[in-house]
């Protein structure tokens, strides 16, 4: 019985296959589909294409900024200040009628004063304890220093 119901509903359907009404709304509906996939295929192309034009135009503005960098570079190693600069620090020399006054290391460090230690209370002195622990835990897997 139930394979001669499942006859019936596919010979009705083939039945109305040939209906041409029933033939052009499926035909138009195949269509509308194909038409909205290319439609949608088409979007996606363009959005990705406009990500990789956004990204290009990215990269040469930063190129960009790297050559104006580059040549700012070049005017400054070029530049008189710049010459005059690398003669003093690599060469020892100086400008006409300046002294040059060289005083050993012994000499300068023995007028230096060491700054006092900091044992001003950090705010970590205060936490409690599972604070500190948290604190430590969270240090550890964002790989900080260890401030304590």
């Amino acid at each position: 019985m139930q394979i001669k119901n499942q006859f019936n509903k596919v010979t009705n359907f083939v039945r109305r296959l040939g209906d041409v009404r029933f033939a052009g709304q499926a035909l138009f509906v195949v269509i509308v589909l194909l038409i909205s996939w290319s439609g949608i295929k088409t979007i996606q192309t363009n959005y990705s294409l406009q990500k990789q034009i956004s990204t290009l135009k990215q990269q040469t503005d930063i190129q960009k900024l790297k050559n104006n960098n580059l040549a700012l570079q070049n005017n400054y190693f070029n530049s008189h200040q710049y010459l005059e600069l690398s003669a003093r620090q690599n060469f020892g020399l100086a400008a006409p009628g300046e002294k040059e006054i060289i005083v050993p290391s012994t000499v300068a460090l023995s007028y230096t004063v060491t700054p006092p230690a900091d044992n001003t209370p950090k705010a970590s002195d205060h936490q409690p304890g599972y604070q500190k622990n948290f604190q430590s835990w969270v240090d550890f897997f964002l790989h900080r220093q260890n401030s304590n």
